[in-house]
């Protein structure tokens, strides 16, 4: 069966619309000014008929198009009449780029070897030439925070945009964390009847293991010169000075309160990922000012106990609670359902649809230290920015016909309208 199954991915891959390369959009050469969109601009804020101009790949003005007087004669102007402005969304926490085939172990390169490997950059493995993310792209997705993934500091994660030719092409903002998986209070134990959930034994050890680590790492970078150096805890030397943010991996109350209090004794900046449980200890996370990049909320409540969508209203219950807080998805071909997450947290919070587009666009952009580039449509920032036929949040009205990376006209062809040509064309269908 792994023979026929792996023939088949060959063949596949063989095919006239897996081979189809998309080429990488040519720079920006010329002055380009959308008129007339319902411009959302990442901020709360919306204009009805807009005019957005960018030149050499930055946002030149952002106006109401009746009250602006244009003297662009040279300008390519692009109506889009209707149609809704965005800026560029950004998926968080994502091994996009890391992953192709979930079933084929040799398109996995998200992990690596041992524990604590602060040391492995993601960006060195990102492949551009994924056609997952030609996919993704053409749903709106434009900036990526790509993560490792394994052990207990599974490495340093880098943002990348998608359009470009290789690694050195696509890096946006490079090893700007280093990411920890904190250890769970709780752990599954398998016995003859099955299996229970009950307390982890090892989970003082294993904090006291990073805690170790950490001091270690934390006294290295405070030698100025070493006789040997040791790679580990030069990756961990921006951790110390402020360069680098800890992003830490948890879920449950428990973890993310201890997780809390262990950086508060190292000074760090910090963000929690995952979060799950974070609607339940929101008081230390306000007051200690840290922000969640909240896991996927299409899932099962954590306990027979809670509301069964409760996942769902998570963002509404950290909104009102005042955390500051930004939404993603796990994996990454499931990046493409990015906008609905946010379309689903409006459903069920008492949130606009503008809150919500914050959460993947301006609020991402800040918690990741990128906002001084992108995550608006603002004058000064990185033309990244997707126009679309209707609501972007929306699954029945959500349709990319533009999108811009840093001005260039990106293509929005992939292997999924490749095939629907096809068999549109074999059955006949017009």
């Amino acid at each position: 069966m792994k023979k026929i199954f792996s023939l088949l991915l060959v063949t596949l891959s063989l095919s006239k619309g897996y081979a189809q390369t998309i080429p990488v959009a040519p720079k920006q050469d010329s002055i380009i000014i959308l008129m007339n969109g319902i411009a959302h601009l990442g901020n709360g804020e919306v204009i009805e008929n807009s005019a957005i101009g960018f030149e050499n790949g930055k946002i030149t003005f952002v106006a109401d198009a009746r009250t602006i007087r244009l003297e662009q004669s040279n300008a390519k102007i692009i109506n889009i009449y209707g149609k809704h402005v965005y800026p560029g969304l950004i998926a968080c926490n994502t091994n996009l780029g890391l992953s192709e085939i979930e079933a084929a172990r040799a398109t996995q390169d998200a992990r690596e070897v041992g524990d604590f490997n602060p040391n492995i950059r993601s960006i060195i493995a990102y492949n551009t030439d994924s056609k997952v993310i030609a996919t993704v792209r053409s749903n709106g997705i434009l900036l990526a925070q790509v993560v490792p993934q394994g052990g207990i500091i599974s490495g340093s994660s880098s943002i990348v945009q998608l359009d470009a030719w290789n690694w050195e092409d696509a890096q946006y903002k490079t090893d700007e964390g280093i990411h920890l998986n904190f250890p769970s209070f709780y752990s599954y134990h398998f016995n003859e009847d099955g299996g229970r959930i009950g307390v982890n034994e090892h989970y003082a050890d294993e904090v006291q293991n990073i805690r170790n680590f950490f001091d270690e790492a934390k006294a290295y970078n405070q030698t100025v010169t070493h006789e040997n150096v040791n790679l580990k805890f030069e990756a961990m030397r921006g951790l110390f000075d402020g360069k680098k943010k800890l992003f830490i991996h948890a879920d449950g109350v428990k973890e993310i309160t201890a997780a809390v209090l262990f950086v508060k004794s190292y000074n760090m900046h910090f963000v929690i990922v995952g979060g799950s449980e974070a609607w339940k200890c929101t008081d230390i996370l306000v007051v200690n000012h840290v922000s969640v990049i909240l896991g996927r909320i299409q899932s099962l409540p954590g306990s027979d106990d809670e509301d069964y969508d409760l996942p769902y209203k998570t963002p509404a219950l950290l909104k009102k609670a005042g955390v500051d807080f930004c939404l993603s998805m796990d994996g990454f071909w499931q990046q493409r359902n990015l906008p609905f997450l946010a379309g689903e947290a409006v459903a069920y919070g008492s949130m606009t649809p503008e809150e919500a587009l914050m959460y993947i666009t301006s609020n991402a952009a800040r918690i990741l230290g990128i906002d001084n580039k992108t995550g608006t449509l603002a004058e000064g920032k990185d033309a990244n920015i997707i126009v679309s036929d209707g609501d972007i949040l929306d699954m029945k009205t959500n349709n990319i016909v533009y999108a811009f990376i840093q001005g260039r006209v990106i293509s929005l062809d992939n292997k999924q309208k490749d095939l629907y040509e096809i068999y549109k064309e074999k059955y006949g269908i017009k």
